[in-house]
């Protein structure tokens, strides 16, 4: 029987299961054009989630094999499996090269060329952020929010329904806004001399407006995009989603302001009254789409 120090349950914890819930991005577009419950689209759209989950498990575990001198450094990262020694550096990177070749076989298999092109993208685009970006002021922010906005883009990839330039531009400033509370939240607990490179590079009062200017982009435009769901019908509850989505983002901006946002996917299993207003907010989208 496997217990949490073994190699395989470290590799397990090395790929961040917690943080997968981002990856349901995927699902968005399907859902918003209201043809999720057809069996084609639904079986489409899986796939795009699992290959999206297996291309970032395989890039946690190469962060973490490139992080794991600094993450010995900090008082919680030292015991992730990897940094910790429970998981060696060949098995994690050998794990890693097999999940991104099964993220890029999977959309071949099946199919689905531009699904693989994208995953591809994806892929590439963490290499640059993990290699070089993540140390580069405003383009680790930029790379980040990227990655957001690609597994957005992959559900409507494989199911072959185009995607609203609204919903990318919220896309954007909402993972804009969250990747810039998770580094003010870093500097505010770990000051310039934490263990992420590159916040020496900014100021709280520069993040804050960051973060600021993104939500307030996002507010603006999910507005737009709410009226333009209703493709000239009723758009009721696609324009009473707004009211949750700012809720939602002004929940989330009091943690940010408290400096307790440097792991994002920690709030939002937490957090009951964010999920709360999560989980009004999807309901009110499900019924624009499908009521």
């Amino acid at each position: 029987m496997q217990t949490q120090t073994s190699p395989t349950a470290g590799l397990i914890v090395s790929m961040r299961p917690r943080q997968w819930i981002k990856n349901l991005l995927v699902v968005a577009v399907p859902l918003a054009s209201g043809q999720l419950l057809n069996l084609s689209v639904i079986a489409k759209t899986s796939l795009a989630l699992v290959s999206m989950i297996a291309a970032s498990a395989a890039v946690y575990l190469v962060n973490d094999v490139l992080d794991r001198d600094k993450d010995r450094r900090h008082p919680d990262k030292r015991n992730r499996p990897i940094a910790s020694g429970r998981v060696s550096v060949r098995a994690a990177l050998t794990t890693a090269v097999l999940l991104a070749l099964a993220s890029l076989a999977l959309p071949a298999l099946f199919g689905s060329p531009r699904l693989d092109l994208l995953v591809l993208s994806y892929l590439l685009l963490q290499v640059i952020y993990v290699l070089w970006a993540k140390h580069q002021p405003v383009l680790d922010l930029a790379c980040v929010a990227a990655g957001f906005v690609l597994r957005a883009v992959a559900g409507g990839v494989a199911v072959g329904i185009p995607t609203s330039t609204w919903f990318l531009t919220v896309t954007a400033a909402s993972a804009m806004f969250v990747v810039s509370g998770k580094r003010y939240s870093e500097l505010v607990s770990q000051g310039i001399s934490g263990t992420r490179g590159g916040l020496e590079s900014y100021s709280e009062g520069y993040l804050r407006f960051v973060w600021g200017v993104s939500v307030g982009i996002a507010v603006v435009f999910y507005t737009l995009w709410a009226a333009e769901l209703g493709n000239g019908g009723s758009a009721m509850w696609a324009r009473l989603s707004v009211i949750p989505f700012v809720l939602l983002l002004l929940r989330y901006a009091r943690d940010v302001d408290t400096g307790s946002a440097e792991s994002p996917e920690d709030l939002v299993w937490s957090d009951r009254v964010l999920q709360a207003l999560g989980g009004l907010w999807a309901l009110m989208f499900v019924l624009q789409a499908y009521a």
